[in-house]
């Protein structure tokens, strides 16, 4: 492996690849036990890249190994950062995630995560941060065989157990330094629905259909949110859209969104989600995002049997994922049947 880098946060753990050669544990060189991560010695000593923002690093002081990573956040400038949350159970999946990450259950012969990774790589992504905990050595091995040349920093949540993606979140604020987009693991989605996501504060959201639950949002006639409605706080009076949980952030609206977070965490209410906090910056001005419709045929979220199966019929007819490689067998020798 090229590089490999650890480091530490508040009750969280970063380790960072450039995949060159496959990672010695796949090799039987490390066991992924994250309770052994802490002996893992960093091969290459690196500065960090200033965070804030609106900055941009000189070329004199960049790191010669990487590419200058220019933080501006304006609508010019596509983003290619994708923050990817995977550290639950997926205990509604169950017994298909006893043995397996939820991202990994197949759809149609193709996991969600593989079809995910394809539509970032099309749509020119190159970094991915990603928020493991359940089973996460098979995400890193399975990621491995997926992301061709993206650079990885992985964020381990060590209480994903006891704890909502409100944390996970959290806990990946120390390597996020470019704007980004947020997406959930769990989600099956045409790569063209991204073309307007690829810039800062954007929302994905659709109509309303039946099957459709949760979180949902109101707009005005610019197409702007208004308001988060939780669950059963919809107002049946007014016009609802579904959140999709993709979501494109500026840094600075990120630093708002990461404040907030620090509160919720300070005062331990980590069973919560994410949300919560867009719905608070929403309602008192601080955060805005423009709505990009995403049709409701052409995306899923997958979050039990009857989840699966509606979106194995509605990707029935779906084209051969872009990306697919030789890899495939290997993956599947590891994966459990």
């Amino acid at each position: 492996m090229e590089e490999s880098l650890l480091s530490y946060g508040r009750r969280g753990i970063f380790y960072h690849t450039n995949w060159g050669a496959p990672p010695p544990w796949t090799q039987g060189q490390y066991n992924m036990n994250k309770n052994a991560l802490p002996r893992l010695a960093p091969t290459k000593a690196r500065a960090p890249l200033p965070i804030t923002p609106n900055s941009v690093t000189p070329a004199s002081q960049a790191p010669q190994d990487q590419p200058l990573r220019f933080h501006i956040g304006t609508q010019k400038t596509k983003i290619t950062c994708a923050l990817l949350l995977a550290a639950g159970t997926g205990s509604r999946l169950q017994p298909l995630t006893t043995a397996a990450p939820k991202c990994l259950t197949e759809i149609n012969g193709v996991s969600i995560l593989k079809r995910l990774i394809g539509n970032l790589r099309d749509q020119g992504f190159k970094r991915l941060i990603v928020v493991i905990g359940h089973l996460s050595d098979q995400i890193e091995e399975a990621l491995q065989l997926y992301a061709g040349d993206m650079k990885i920093d992985y964020v381990f949540n060590p209480v994903y157990r006891s704890t909502n993606n409100l944390y996970s979140l959290w806990l990946a604020r120390e390597v996020i330094d470019e704007p980004f987009l947020l997406v959930e693991s769990d989600l099956i989605f045409e790569t063209q629905l991204l073309d307007r996501m690829l810039y800062p504060d954007k929302m994905a959201v659709s109509k309303m259909l039946p099957w459709m639950n949760g979180t949902t949002v109101e707009l005005d006639s610019s197409q702007q949110v208004t308001a988060f409605r939780m669950n059963d706080d919809a107002h049946l009076d007014a016009h609802q859209y579904k959140t999709v949980n993709v979501y494109s952030l500026s840094l600075a609206s990120w630093k708002k969104v990461e404040a907030r977070l620090s509160r919720y965490v300070t005062n331990k209410e980590l069973g919560d989600y994410y949300e919560i906090v867009f719905a608070e910056l929403i309602a008192d001005g601080t955060l805005s995002f423009e709505a990009v419709f995403f049709e409701a045929d052409l995306w899923y979220e997958v979050d039990t049997g009857k989840d699966l199966l509606a979106a194995e019929i509605l990707f029935a007819n779906t084209p051969s994922i872009p990306h697919r490689s030789a890899s495939d067998a290997a993956l599947d020798q590891l994966l459990p049947r």
